[in-house]
């Protein structure tokens, strides 16, 4: 309906009553306008009053970020979008039971990937810091000015994590053997349901493998003749099992409650997680398990004396997968419970803004059962003839606009018998030997980000002798603080992944300007000072001049309880 207004020039009222009678119809020609306007405009108009925003255009996902001029601390982000590859989390600070706790804004979402040449969903998480950003544009500011912000956000976020790590690290021990004080460590003997049954179901997790394959020998596998003593084809996600066997055989480990300072909890989660992958079953199913648990704990009296904080999960999955986003199907929520906030979680990936997330190595293939096992391996890879200046084993990601993966193979495969590329969508890195050969026969091994920030590969590598080259800090470095150094300049190459997004750097170019001594004492440092703490030995190992990565952890766990008490 149209609606007129007359252009003449408004009269003085000739009274009080054709005053008001002239005030209602103005209110009325008011309301009839602001009507038409959607409610929506209204809202965007009150928040533009009130804040800047800024709109991120990450792969095919649009976030549209709100930084509020009173509430200046963080950036409250809207997102949309189809297939989002990355997210980009910024920290916020968690005033709740752990003041230090922090949790990211945006949460993974699901996408399609290709993995083993089959599809599944994954949750896919980015790079949480570094530049996911293909642009960034702001309608009430300088471009400049929103880009200097986004800078300073990053640098508070890495600052967060690093002050994460060096609480980690004030937590390491300096005893070997672990020192039990006549109180040790209680394995809690859960119900079945919650490990062994998980286990069990083995054979309908996987479609296009026997999954059951991984859980011969206490879940280090079937042994890898070709590759000699203490060698196995371990599954990436075998660390839940694998912990258990080696804790229950602890000097540490106490078997009353009331003899405890530690308390260990037996739960596969991410076997829980992994049987329904490929099944279309609700969220709720997905949590039903870890639901139950929360029950079955709230009935100990240990867990309620101190609300969890002197208790332990391994989890061998990625965090991010334990923290399902509201609006996703992947994974389960379990970290995401109230009550697992307190308790200590050792994963293979750490969440980057939970302090009480802690990363331990991925398993490797290699799992000594002596010191002298440890020796003669370090002796090989220190003898090794390395044909290769470079290699990288792994698959493009053409539904990741920002992955740098296409490039690098693209350099790898124009630098001639300098770069070895193996295809793992093809298959090529199925087999354990052909990956261990290769690294072992290579100075340099390429590790970009895959499906999540974190890489089995670079342990691989690490335990080979073959140098890391890593392009993003999550990857490694902001990870591991128990099991690798603050100066990942001993071990590592670091090249910053935008360097290469934007073709500014050739990678196996760079390599080549690094001289033999300083090679060479990078793979000593690798070999003879971490390689014994990167491997988990087997369960009846008997070590006794080196710690390994399940000793390290556990001597790591007592300090850190020892000071909670």
């Amino acid at each position: 309906m149209a609606i007129s207004m007359s252009k003449k020039k408004c009269r003085l009222p000739r009274n009080p009553k054709e005053e008001r009678k002239e005030l209602c119809l103005c209110d009325a020609i008011w309301f009839q306008i602001l009507s038409r306007i959607p409610a929506l405009a209204v809202l965007l108009i009150l928040i533009f009053l009130w804040s800047s925003s800024t709109t991120i255009i990450s792969g095919n996902i649009v976030h549209v970020c709100i930084s509020s001029r009173k509430l200046s601390i963080n950036l409250y982000c809207l997102s949309a979008g189809t297939q989002p590859n990355f997210e980009i989390p910024i920290p916020s600070i968690d005033n709740s039971s752990t003041s230090a706790r922090t949790s990211e804004i945006i949460e993974g979402i699901d996408v399609s990937s290709s993995i083993n040449g089959s599809v599944r969903e994954v949750a896919q998480v980015g790079s949480p810091i570094t530049n996911n950003i293909t642009d960034v544009a702001n309608i009430s500011e300088d471009p400049n000015l929103i880009v200097k912000d986004r800078n300073e956000e990053v640098e508070n976020a890495k600052k967060i994590v690093e002050e994460q790590l060096q609480l980690h690290r004030s937590w390491t021990s300096n005893g070997n053997p672990a020192v039990c004080d006549e109180r040790g460590i209680y394995v809690y003997d859960l119900p079945s349901k919650f490990n062994k049954d998980l286990v069990g179901q083995c054979g309908d997790m996987i479609p296009w493998i026997d999954f059951c394959n991984y859980f011969d020998n206490e879940a280090l596998g079937r042994p890898i003749e070709k590759l000699g003593k203490g060698w196995y084809d371990t599954h990436q996600y075998s660390l839940e099992p694998i912990f258990h066997q080696r804790i229950l055989k602890h000097p540490c480990r106490v078997y009353s409650e009331n003899e405890a300072k530690l308390f260990y909890v037996p739960y596969y989660g991410g076997l829980d997680i992994l049987r329904w992958h490929f099944k279309n079953v609700s969220t709720d199913v997905k949590d039903i398990l870890a639901l139950e648990l929360m029950k079955w704990l709230e009935s100990r009296k240990p867990w309620v004396q101190n609300s969890g904080k002197d208790h332990v999960f391994v989890l061998g999955k990625i965090s991010w997968d334990f923290r399902r986003n509201i609006d996703s199907s992947w994974g389960s929520r379990f970290l995401q419970l109230e009550k697992m906030q307190n308790p200590i979680k050792l994963l293979i990936e750490r969440q980057p803004w939970e302090v009480n997330d802690i990363g331990i190595p991925h398993p490797t293939y290699f799992h000594p059962h002596s010191d002298d096992d440890i020796v003669a391996w370090q002796l090989k890879i220190i003898q090794a003839t390395r044909k290769s200046l470079v290699s990288f084993a792994g698959a493009a990601r053409p539904d990741q606009p920002k992955s740098i993966r296409s490039t690098l193979i693209n350099q790898c495969t124009s630098a001639g018998d300098k770069c070895q590329f193996l295809n793992c969508s093809s298959g090529g890195c199925d087999q354990p030997e052909t990956i261990t050969e290769l690294f072992v026969e290579s100075e340099f091994c390429l590790q970009p980000p895959g499906d999540s920030p974190t890489r089995k590969s670079v342990f691989d590598s690490l335990v080979s002798g073959c140098i890391p080259v890593i392009f993003d800090p999550f990857t490694a470095y902001y990870q591991y603080p128990w099991h690798l150094p603050e100066d990942h300049g001993k071990y590592s190459v670091f090249i910053d992944q935008e360097e290469v997004r934007k073709m500014k750097m050739n990678v196996v170019e760079r390599l080549v300007n690094i001289t033999l001594k300083e090679r060479e004492d990078m793979r000593r440092y690798i070999a003879y000072e971490l390689l014994p703490g990167l491997v988990y030995a087997d369960s009846s190992s008997q070590l006794e001049k080196f710690q390994d990565a399940f000793s390290i952890t556990m001597n790591n766990l007592l300090e850190r309880v020892n000071r909670l008490r």
